[in-house]
């Protein structure tokens, strides 16, 4: 990773880190919530982008982990008893084990047999969790008190600041772990998959297993996002496994650039900022974000993310053949950058 990168992501870190000790002094607390669910749903996102940006395979159905996620959590403290830790653990088991079951069949397709196949499975199980009602609650989905993070030391989740570090390095752990799988050989062997399952089989890559942990990584992504959107809101609900909650991470992911690390955050944060600022002076405002969507995908194919790192890698290529080569005429992003 470039210095330039490290030191963007360093400083994005610091940011986050430092908001709900700003955002309250400027009188913006409600923002602090914000903020805490922008981390959150970049999650799913995130997953979408995993299957998406960096295999080739688009999924509508990421919303049945995040669903599992949040349903393992809140049946394990509501009925279970268990504290915050264990039932954590036991979403986000359920996410990842389903994600295993799901992605054995899924993964054997492409194209758009996957995607019609990944919204059959999230259609399947979201009937289920509305039909039993004395396990999911149905349409009236599972509330419960969350328990403390950590009794001996006080932390609870009913306070907006302790809750906000929680979710704050929950999320900053997953990052760093996708970022750890993108930048490792199996990162590259996702790559191979995506340019050329062909190719890759011709040098050894098992393409199914590659696509099956994958699918399976990205159930467990998706499901500590729905397990942290449950201890948020301290609710559970079967319509979180609806495939329009996976369409909409999926233009998250989109426009904040597929294939990117900081892409889905990015497009999470600015689509729900703008739903946040509009909604509450023009009712139709899913509208303007439709229209935003089109055209980024004009505009910047590649994302937000996506279009200014190819920028930027654009004007240093440029910027070095010109220092290599000084018989070339300069650009005018070289001409100013020398003239500076």
């Amino acid at each position: 990773m470039r210095a330039a990168g490290i030191a963007l992501i360093v400083a994005l870190v610091a940011a986050l880190a430092s908001l709900p000790l700003v955002l309250p002094a400027f009188g913006l607390t409600f923002w602090v919530n914000v903020v805490a669910e922008i981390l959150i749903w970049s999650l799913l996102a995130a997953s979408v982008n995993l299957l998406f940006g960096y295999v080739g395979l688009l999924s509508f159905g990421q919303a049945l982990y995040f669903g599992f996620g949040m349903y393992g959590t809140a049946i394990g403290i509501s009925m279970f008893g268990l504290g915050l830790w264990p039932a954590l653990a036991l979403g986000i088991v359920a996410s990842t084990g389903m994600a295993a079951v799901a992605g054995a069949f899924a993964v054997r397709l492409t194209w758009h047999y996957f995607a019609i196949i990944t919204v059959v499975f999230s259609l399947i199980f979201y009937f289920v969790a509305m039909s039993q009602k004395w396990l999911t609650g149905g349409d009236d989905g599972l509330s419960f008190s969350a328990p403390p993070i950590l009794e001996a030391a006080g932390w609870m989740l009913t306070d907006r600041t302790t809750q906000y570090y929680f979710i704050f390095l929950v999320c900053l752990a997953c990052y760093a772990l996708l970022a750890l799988v993108v930048a490792s050989p199996l990162g590259l062997r996702f790559a191979a998959v995506r340019e050329n399952e062909k190719r890759a089989q011709l040098i050894g890559i098992n393409v199914y297993a590659t696509r099956w942990i994958a699918f399976v990584l990205a159930g467990f992504i998706a499901g500590v996002g729905g397990a942290l959107l449950a201890l948020f809101g301290r609710y559970a609900s079967a319509s979180y496994m609806f495939y329009h909650v996976s369409g909409e991470a999926v233009v998250w992911a989109i426009v904040g650039g597929a294939g990117t690390l900081l892409g889905p955050l990015v497009g999470t944060a600015l689509l729900i900022i703008f739903r946040e600022v509009v909604s509450g002076l023009w009712e139709n405002y899913l509208m303007a974000v439709g229209a935003i969507t089109i055209l980024v995908v004009i505009f910047a194919p590649k994302g937000l993310v996506g279009s200014l790192t190819a920028l930027v890698r654009r004007g240093e290529s440029e910027e070095r053949e010109h220092l290599e080569n000084p018989g070339i005429p300069a650009t005018p992003a070289t001409a100013r950058a020398e003239a500076e």
